[in-house]
C-alpha cells in the first residue's frame, strides 16, 4: 500500500494525539472503486482471545454443570427439568431482543457465550454464596421480624450482590476482550447476555421451588410466578445490568484506562442496584402490583428501548463517517457508503443480492465493512495497541480481493 496522501484528513484521538486518516488505496484499486459495484464476500479476522474463547468458556461450562447438579440435589430432577423448560421461554424472548440490539455490528459468538455462562453460573454461585454468608447478619439486623428480614434480603442484599456479581463478568470481558468492546451498544449486548444467563438460572430456581411446593405443574401459584417472571418481566435483569454495560461501553469508546473504566463501572452499578431494589422492594409497599408495573416498570422499559434505538443510530453514524474516510482515499466508491452504512441502503443492497443469488456474501461484506469502521474507530481513540492496525490491514486486503472478484464476475 502507498503512504497516506497529502490531502488525507487528520483526526484527533480522545487522548489528545493526532491520528492520520486511512492509508490511501493502491492506484489501480482506487481507479476500479470509482464505479460502485455490489461487493462479494470478505473475511476479516475475528479471533477471540484464547483465555476468553477457550479456557474461559470451558471453565464456566464446568461450573454451570456443577451448579446444575446442586439444583438437582436441592429440588429434584423433575422440578429442575420442568423449571428449565419453563425458563427457556423468557430466555428465548431475551435472545430475540438482544439479536435486535446487536443487529448492526455482531459481537463474537465466544464472547457472547462467555457472557451468558458467567451470568448463568458464576454470578449465581456468587449470589448464593454471599447470601448464605450474610444471612446471619440479616437475621441479627431484623431482630426476629420476618417482614424486615425479607425486605433486607430482597431490596438491599440481593440488588447489591447480584448486580456486582453480574458486573464482574462485564469487567472480565472488558479487560480480556476489549478488542471487541467498542462502545455503549456492545456494553448493552454483553450485559444483556450476562443478565439473561443469570435470569435463566434464577428462573429455574424459582419455578422449580414453586413446583416442589405446589406438587403439580398446573397450580395457580406456578402459573402466576411464570406469568410475572416469564411473560411480564423477562427483561428485568437486562434493564438493571445494562447500566454497567453502558458505563463500560462509554469507557471503551473514549479509550479509557482500567482505573477510569472502574470508576465508570461503579457509577453504572449505582442505578443498576437502585432499579433492582425498586423492583424487589416495591412489592413490600404496593397493594396493586399490576398497577405499579403499568405506571413504573413498563415506562422504564419503554425508555430503555428508546435509549437503545438512539445508541444504534449513533453506531450507524459512526460507521458512515469512518467508511466515508476510506471512500475519500479510494477504498470505496462514495455511492457505496450508504449501501454499507445505512439501514435503507443495506436493505436495498441485500434485496439486490437476493435477486442475484449473493445474499450470504452481501451480508458478510456488510458485516466486515462495519468491523472495518469500528476498527478504524479504535485507532482514532488511541486503542490501536490492541491489534487495530493489524486488523485494518488484513480487512483492507480481503476487501480488495473480494471486490476485484465481484467486479470480474459482473463484467464477465
Amino acid at each position: 500500500m502507498s503512504n497516506p496522501t497529502s490531502n488525507t484528513p487528520d483526526l484527533t484521538a480522545s487522548a489528545g494525539t493526532r491520528v492520520t486518516g486511512p492509508t490511501a488505496a493502491p492506484a489501480g484499486f482506487a481507479h476500479d472503486a470509482v464505479v460502485p459495484v455490489q461487493p462479494a464476500t470478505a473475511s476479516a479476522p475475528t479471533n477471540v482471545p484464547l483465555v476468553l474463547g477457550i479456557v474461559g468458556v470451558v471453565v464456566l461450562s464446568i461450573l454451570a454443570l456443577g451448579l446444575a447438579g446442586y439444583l438437582v440435589m436441592g429440588l429434584g430432577g423433575d422440578a429442575v427439568a420442568l423449571g428449565g423448560l419453563m425458563a427457556l421461554i423468557p430466555l428465548a424472548i431475551v435472545f430475540l431482543g438482544v439479536r435486535w440490539i446487536d443487529r448492526w455490528e455482531r459481537e463474537p459468538r465466544l464472547a457472547v457465550l462467555f457472557a451468558f455462562l458467567w451470568g448463568a453460573a458464576v454470578a449465581v454461585i456468587i449470589a448464593l454464596a454471599v447470601g448464605d454468608g450474610v444471612d446471619p447478619l440479616i437475621t441479627l439486623l431484623s431482630q426476629g421480624d420476618e417482614q424486615v428480614y425479607q425486605f433486607i434480603g430482597a431490596a438491599i442484599q440481593a440488588p447489591l450482590v447480584e448486580e456486582s456479581a453480574k458486573g464482574l463478568g462485564l469487567l472480565v470481558i472488558f479487560i480480556a476482550a476489549r478488542k471487541y468492546f467498542d462502545g455503549p451498544v456492545d456494553g448493552i449486548v454483553y450485559a444483556a447476555w450476562v443478565a439473561g444467563g443469570f435470569a435463566f438460572t434464577e428462573n429455574i430456581l424459582y419455578f422449580g421451588s414453586q413446583l416442589v411446593d405446589a406438587g403439580t405443574a398446573f397450580s395457580p401459584d406456578v402459573a402466576f410466578i411464570f406469568f410475572v417472571r416469564g411473560v411480564m418481566s423477562p427483561f428485568a435483569h437486562v434493564m438493571f445490568t445494562m447500566f454497567m454495560g453502558l458505563a463500560l461501553g462509554f469507557a471503551a469508546r473514549r479509550g479509557s484506562g482500567i482505573l477510569a473504566a472502574l470508576g465508570l463501572f461503579v457509577i453504572g452499578l449505582i442505578p443498576a442496584a437502585l432499579l433492582h431494589a425498586l423492583w424487589n422492594g416495591a412489592l413490600f409497599f404496593v397493594n396493586d402490583f399490576f398497577g405499579y408495573y403499568a405506571i413504573v416498570q413498563f415506562p422504564l422499559f419503554v425508555l430503555a428501548i428508546v435509549l437503545v434505538r438512539f445508541l444504534r443510530r449513533q453506531e450507524a453514524k459512526l460507521t458512515f463517517d469512518r467508511l466515508s474516510e476510506y471512500a475519500a482515499v479510494g477504498w470505496f466508491a462514495h455511492d457505496e457508503v450508504p449501501a454499507l452504512a445505512t439501514g435503507e441502503g443495506r436493505r436495498q443492497a441485500l434485496a439486490w443480492a437476493e435477486r442475484n443469488g449473493r445474499r450470504a456474501a452481501m451480508k458478510r461484506y456488510i458485516r466486515d465493512a462495519t468491523k472495518l469502521a469500528f476498527t478504524r474507530q479504535r485507532i482514532i481513540t488511541g486503542r490501536g495497541g490492541i491489534g487495530a492496525v493489524a486488523d485494518e490491514a488484513a480487512m483492507l486486503t480481503d476487501i480488495v480481493e473480494s471486490r476485484r472478484k465481484l467486479a470480474g464476475a459482473a463484467t464477465g
